[in-house]
C-alpha cells in the first residue's frame, strides 16, 4: 500500500513531467511555425509541396491514369471545388463536385478558342484553361467554383501552363526514345543487305566443299542475325556485344579467309559493363568494309577493353587504308555520306546517353589505318534520357 506523503509526491512528479512534455511539443510547434517564416512564406510552401504531388503523375504525359492521380492534387492547388482534365476527345479525370454538364462540350469549346475562357452556369462557373505544348493544344484543365473570380482565372491559366510543360517533358523523353529506336533500326538496316547477303554467300561455298563447316556457319549466322534483331532492350552487356562481335568476325574470315586476322585484349572486370545495344559492332564492321576489304592482303583488327577506374576503354584498331581527317569530320558532323552512317549514329547515341565527352575518338590518317576509341562509364546509369 503506497503512503498518502509518496502518492502525493508521485501525483506532482507526473504533473511536472506532463507540463514539461506540453512545454516541449509547444515550442517545436512555434519554432516549426516561426521557420516557415510569414503567412506568405507558408502558402508558398504548401503550393510548392502540393505541385510536387503533382508532378510525378504527369511524367507519361496527358494520360488517364496520371490525369486522375494528379488531378486532385490540381483541384486542391486551384481551392475549386470541382476539377476536370481532358486530352482533345475525352474527360482524363474529374476530381470533387462537378455539375451536371457535358465537360467535353466544355473542353471543344476552349480548343477551338485556343485561350481561357469562363463558362456560367446556373449555379456554377467553370474556368476553362487549353494546355498547349509547341502550339498544339493537347487538352484542357476545367476548374468549377460557385462564382470564378479573376483569381481562380488567373490560377487555371497557370496551371493548365505547369501542366502543358510537364506534358512537353514527356513527349521529349518520348522523341528521344523514338530517336534511339529509329538509329538502332539504321544500324541493323546496314547490317542486313550487305552482311547477310555476303554471309549467305559464303555460307553457301561451303556446302558441298565442306558441309560441316557450311553448319557451324549457319549456327552462328542465326545466333549472329538473332542478336541483332533482337526486341527487348537498348541496353546490353560488354560479353554479349563482344560474342556478337566475335560471330561477325568468324563470317566474315568464312568470306575473306586468312585476309582477315583478329587480335583480342580483354580485361574480365569490364565485361560485365552496361552499353548501348549494338555500340561496338559497327565500329569493327565498319574496320572491315572501310579499313580492310579494298586491300589485297586484308589486314589486323585489334579489339581491346581495359579497366580505367569508373570507366571501361575499348578501342578498335585496324592497319588498313584510314582516312582523311577532314572526310572523317564530315562524317562525324553534319554530312554524313550513306557508307559510314553506322559510324556517325554510334558517335551520336554515345553522346545522347553519356554526354558530349563520350563520344568516338578516331584517329586515322590515309594509309595508316584507323583506332577508334569508346570511353564508358561503368557504374553510371546511361540518360534515356538520355
Amino acid at each position: 500500500m503506497m503512503s498518502p506523503a509518496l502518492e502525493t509526491t508521485l501525483i506532482v512528479s507526473i504533473i511536472v513531467a506532463a507540463a514539461a512534455v506540453v512545454v516541449y511539443v509547444g515550442m517545436r510547434v512555434f519554432h516549426a511555425q516561426r521557420d516557415l517564416g510569414t503567412d506568405a512564406d507558408r502558402a508558398t510552401f504548401q503550393t510548392l509541396h502540393t505541385v510536387s504531388l503533382a508532378a510525378p503523375h504527369l511524367a507519361n504525359g496527358l494520360e488517364e491514369e496520371g490525369a486522375s492521380r494528379a488531378s486532385r492534387h490540381l483541384r486542391e492547388l486551384l481551392g475549386c471545388r470541382g476539377l476536370a482534365v481532358t486530352n482533345t476527345t475525352a474527360v482524363l479525370a474529374a476530381d470533387g463536385a462537378l455539375p451536371d454538364v457535358d465537360v467535353l462540350a466544355l473542353a471543344s469549346q476552349t480548343i477551338t478558342a485556343g485561350r481561357t475562357q469562363v463558362v456560367h452556369g446556373r449555379d456554377w462557373d467553370a474556368v476553362c484553361s487549353p494546355v498547349v505544348v509547341q502550339e498544339r493544344t493537347m487538352g484542357t484543365v476545367i476548374a468549377f467554383a460557385a462564382k470564378a473570380d479573376s483569381g481562380l482565372v488567373r490560377a487555371g491559366s497557370e496551371v493548365a501552363a505547369w501542366v502543358a510543360a510537364h506534358v512537353g517533358l514527356a513527349e521529349l523523353d518520348e522523341s528521344r526514345a523514338r530517336l534511339a529506336e529509329a538509329e538502332v533500326k539504321a544500324l541493323r538496316a546496314q547490317i542486313s543487305p550487305h552482311f547477310i547477303y555476303n554471309s549467305l554467300g559464303a555460307i553457301a561455298s561451303f556446302i558441298n566443299t565442306d558441309p560441316e563447316r557450311a553448319r557451324e556457319l549457319v549456327v552462328e549466322f542465326a545466333d549472329f542475325t538473332r542478336y541483332t534483331f533482337r526486341r527487348h532492350g537498348e541496353f546490353t552487356t560488354l560479353a554479349e556485344e563482344l560474342q556478337a562481335i566475335d560471330r561477325y568476325l568468324l563470317l566474315e574470315k568464312a568470306r575473306f579467309g586468312d585476309r582477315i586476322r583478329v587480335s583480342l585484349e580483354i580485361a574480365p572486370e569490364v565485361l560485365g559493363t552496361v552499353i548501348p545495344f549494338l555500340s561496338l559492332q559497327p565500329l569493327v564492321e565498319n574496320a572491315v568494309r572501310h579499313g580492310l576489304e579494298g586491300r589485297p592482303h586484308g589486314g589486323l583488327i585489334t579489339i581491346t577493353a581495359a579497366d580505367d577506374g569508373q570507366h571501361a576503354v575499348i578501342t578498335i584498331e585496324d592497319d588498313g587504308v584510314g582516312m582523311d581527317p577532314e572526310h572523317l569530320r564530315d562524317l562525324l558532323g553534319v554530312r554524313p555520306d550513306g557508307e559510314h552512317v553506322g559510324l556517325r549514329n554510334v558517335d551520336v547515341r554515345l553522346r545522347q546517353l553519356y554526354g558530349p565527352e563520350h563520344g568516338l575518338v578516331v584517329d586515322t590518317a590515309p594509309g595508316a589505318g584507323t583506332l577508334i576509341t569508346v570511353r564508358l562509364p561503368k557504374f553510371r546509369t546511361p540518360r534515356l534520357e538520355p
